[in-house]
């Protein structure tokens, strides 16, 4: 709850929050952003008569935005909800908020004032307009069909809200949250909620600087600052999702190798699991328990797949629940993570049906190693006699190896000779865009790939 000036609401909206029926232990953290009124010791006499209030001051003022950030920091809760200290937004909403969130569907939820509700106060149309107006440009910019982004009820799972990177000053942070959690690409909601705003004479002071300012953070996200999470690897994996033509060109290098019991080790969020849901049994493994989450929460209710949390250099019958052994292993750009990769290919081995593949992808060309494959944990990039000799050294016969993807690592190279420390969306989809043209170049022996591709067979 950020607070600026609001002593003659304070004890008001603390009750009705503390009150509201939430089936949740509830922690309220008050964020002062140097008031000049009294509002400072009235949250600290709350904090003192109720322990499930704290507060925190800013020495100067900073802003809404500012005040928001510094409550993230501070919360401790699997689910932070955004309360105004005015009487805007009535806390007996906090049960519709929750729901979907509790019951697993959601990983946001946004208040609308303007779907459909039961309560809804009178008042200046142009403020509403302008409300609608700003959604709507964000609508168009960000592909999603929000009723309301401007809303203060924004509810959002706290290990998602603490990975968003906000930078937005006073009431830029309304776009600013509505924009990451879009580009995030989880599972949004809006149920609609009461509103009872307050007029200028009790203190609303949003006006035409303000709707400046979301116009001007949007396009920002949008277009500039596409950072939208502090973690590493899902920024990356989200931008190569944007790759969708890419994924299928890749698949299709393999396509004939796939048999119809599946492991795909290093799933990440999916991004190549999607590819493969009509087989007739997936298991999907990553170590990032993050990752294992977002996939089980996309594709988790098909019968056909299970989605693991395990460690991918150590995979086995046990760490996998295999019941028998898997007719395709497939390690796409995952070995050259691992420290131990030998270690690794045996486990694959033991995993696989005699006559039963291994389908690796890995980086090529040692000489392209960059910041790039700093970023990505690359341990190394590999050259074809280096991967065919672990293969073999695991105990595999080689079917197939192959250069892939010529063009990329003349853009590969171009990105270090820039100092490129990430991937971005961007440029995932322009080398998408440009796929007909990588095409042409794979057909002409113009150098090697940016990846290596082989597959190996288990012994019969």
């Amino acid at each position: 709850m950020p607070v600026y000036n609001e002593s003659r609401t304070l004890r008001t909206i603390l009750a009705r929050v503390l009150c509201s029926p939430v089936p949740l232990a509830m922690e309220v953290i008050c964020v002062d952003d140097c008031s000049r009124d009294n509002s400072w010791q009235i949250l600290q006499q709350l904090a003192a008569a109720d322990a499930r209030i704290r507060v925190v001051q800013h020495r100067q003022n900073l802003g809404k935005a500012a005040a928001i950030r510094t409550a993230i920091a501070e919360m401790r809760g699997d689910i932070g909800l955004i309360q105004d200290a005015d009487l805007e937004y009535d806390p007996a909403d906090y049960p519709k908020l929750l729901a979907p969130l509790l019951d697993h569907r959601a990983d946001a939820v946004f208040g609308s004032r303007f779907a459909f509700n039961p309560q809804r106060k009178v008042l200046h149309y142009w403020h509403q307009q302008a409300n609608k107006f700003l959604t709507w440009v964000t609508n168009i910019l960000l592909d999603i069909n929000l009723t309301d982004m401007e809303t203060c009820y924004k509810a959002v799972r706290a290990n998602i809200l603490k990975q968003i990177p906000l930078q937005a000053q006073r009431f830029g942070l309304e776009p600013e949250l509505a924009a990451r959690l879009a580009q995030w690409q989880i599972r949004l909601y809006e149920v609609p909620i009461s509103y009872h705003g307050r007029s200028v004479a009790e203190g609303k002071n949003i006006g035409l600087k303000d709707a400046l300012e979301a116009l001007w953070v949007l396009f920002q996200c949008r277009f500039i600052h596409q950072r939208f999470t502090t973690h590493n690897d899902y920024y990356i994996l989200q931008s190569i999702r944007k790759a969708r033509r890419l994924k299928r060109w890749t698949k299709s290098r393999f396509q004939h190798a796939i048999g119809p019991r599946i492991l795909e080790v290093g799933c990440g969020i999916g991004n190549f699991t999607e590819l493969l849901l009509a087989s007739p049994e997936i298991v999907a493994l990553d170590d990032d328990p993050f990752f294992v989450e977002r996939l089980n929460l996309r594709f988790g209710h098909l019968e056909n797949l299970r989605v693991l949390h395990g460690n991918q250099a150590l995979a086995s019958p046990a760490t996998t629940g295999a019941t028998g052994p898997f007719d395709t292993v497939l390690a796409l750009n995952v070995i050259q993570r691992l420290a131990d990769d030998t270690t690794a290919l045996k486990n694959y081995f033991s995993l696989l049906a005699p006559g039963g593949t291994l389908i690796v992808m890995v980086p090529g060309q040692p000489s392209l190693k960059n910041r790039l494959d700093e970023s990505l944990r690359h341990y190394r990039r590999y050259d074809r006699r280096d991967l065919t000799q672990k293969l073999l050294a695991a105990g595999f016969t080689i079917q197939h190896t192959e250069d892939f993807n010529r063009m990329g690592a003349w853009g590969w190279r171009l990105s270090g000779a820039c100092g490129m420390r990430h991937l971005s969306q961007r440029q995932m989809r322009l080398f998408d865009a440009l796929l007909p043209v990588a095409r042409v170049c794979e057909a002409l022996p113009l150098g090697r790939g940016l990846n290596l591709i082989a597959i190996a067979a288990k012994p019969l």
